[in-house]
């Protein structure tokens, strides 16, 4: 009996973790380190890599015309932007929801609380390059600025760039011209962009076959380098973020997904699974993006017209993970320098992350610049981003697997909420 994709990612992924950490244990106990060093870096690295750039190579047009094709298929103004507030609300509420959840634990266990300023001194020297080059990048957490980047100069240089935000807005804007100027030549240009999503959801689907064994090649590298010193360090700040996640992920979110989706928890979960797993493999929301809109589809059932718009915009736009992170991480930092926030600074703290969060890329790492520019705000020094730098990977992982999660809670409960909006079924199956 042949098994389900999803679970031949999970044992890709427990082969992958299991393997890793016997050479972790092999290499530091007499093994040949230079032999795993040179296996990681020659082919389990490589693999996992390999898949991570077929995905990503997919990503822009696929968001590019399942935007289109989604608004097209809704098929009207109003109840696109019935949608799209709904979206939103749902964003900022359940974003917050996160955030608090992450403050509220950081408060109760104080990580950063008698931090050991030689340690803390310690990692900062250690990680100062890495943190120097983070905090060069200098992203605007200022609304006006948000808003503004949205639109694109260039659409052609936006998705060059790989700003994921312009492109989605100029898509958004084809798709309400279409709507609005049904001609014989939109027309044709529509089902042109129908056939290259159903183009771009065929490669998908033959990329994702391979998803076990980049899962489990990805595993192998992370695990076989993954020293144990920094976590004895960092030990109880990980133990933080990790807890924050699993309350919002495990707590939070199941119960907004039966009380607003009205979906049983269990049944969403198991639909989702392949592309947490994946999420969690790759710390990519973006690269995950095909996987999430295929499982979506395929396994939630949901509305391909909601699927589409709602998860191609969250990709980008609709982090828990990262806000719930960079929330906890800026907290804990500030412990560690002896800062103890007002609860005023916290609530500043908390809208400071969702905006964040919004222009955060869905690629890994990509929230530590957005916590060096919170810190610079509350006047730390921001390249103390450097301490956590030993464990972020791991945590990386974590939220985005968070992200993802919520991406697709947030699709379940706006697919019911649009129960009162007259969809047409969609043109063309996504996956035939």
């Amino acid at each position: 009996m042949k098994l389900a994709l999803h679970t031949r990612v999970l044992i890709g992924f427990i082969v992958g973790t299991v393997a890793g950490a016997i050479a972790f244990w092999w290499a530091r106990h007499g093994g040949d380190v230079s032999w795993v060093n040179g296996f990681v870096d020659t082919i389990a690295q490589p693999v996992g890599l390999l898949f991570l750039k077929f995905l990503k190579m997919l990503v822009l047009p696929l968001m590019f015309s399942a935007l289109i094709v989604g608004i097209t298929e809704i098929g009207d103004i109003a109840s696109l932007g019935k949608v799209g507030l709904r979206m939103l609300i749902y964003i900022v509420v359940v974003t917050s929801i996160a955030i608090a959840v992450g403050l509220v634990v950081i408060n109760l266990i104080q990580p950063g609380v008698g931090f050991d300023p030689a340690i803390r001194d310690g990692l900062l020297a250690a990680n100062s390059h890495d943190a120097q080059a983070i905090t060069a990048t200098k992203p605007s957490l200022s609304g006006v600025k948000i808003i503004l980047g949205l639109v694109p100069d260039n659409p052609i240089k936006a998705a060059a760039d790989g700003d994921f935000l312009a492109v989605m807005f100029f898509a958004v804007m084809l798709g309400i011209a279409l709507v609005l100027k049904p001609t014989p030549a939109t027309a044709a240009f529509k089902a042109t962009v129908q056939g290259l999503l159903d183009l771009v959801m065929k490669l998908m689907e033959l990329i994702i076959k391979l998803t076990p064994y980049a899962v489990a090649a990805l595993m192998f590298s992370l695990t076989a380098r993954f020293g144990t010193d920094i976590l004895g360090k960092l030990g109880l700040y990980a133990l933080s973020v990790v807890l924050a996640i699993a309350i919002h992920m495990f707590v939070v979110l199941p119960l907004w997904v039966r009380m607003f989706g009205g979906m049983s928890p269990l049944k969403f979960f198991k639909g989702s699974e392949e592309a947490i797993l994946l999420a969690f493999s790759t710390a990519s929301s973006t690269g995950t993006l095909p996987t999430t809109l295929k499982v979506a589809e395929e396994n939630l059932k949901l509305p391909p017209q909601i699927a589409r718009f709602v998860l191609t915009i969250g990709a980008s736009a609709n982090h828990h993970g990262t806000a719930l992170f960079e929330g906890l991480t800026t907290l804990f930092i500030a412990q560690c320098f002896g800062l103890d926030l007002s609860l005023g600074q916290q609530v500043a703290v908390i809208g400071l992350c969702i905006i964040g969060s919004i222009g955060t890329a869905g690629v890994p790492a990509g929230s530590l610049p957005v916590i060096a520019v919170i810190l610079g705000y509350l006047h730390l020094p921001p390249e103390a981003i450097g301490m956590i730098l030993g464990v972020d990977r791991f945590l990386d992982m974590c939220r985005t697997s968070l992200n993802v999660t919520g991406d697709l809670a947030t699709a379940v409960v706006v697919s019911r909420d649009a129960g009162d909006i007259k969809l047409p079924l969609p043109t063309s199956s996504s996956h035939a």
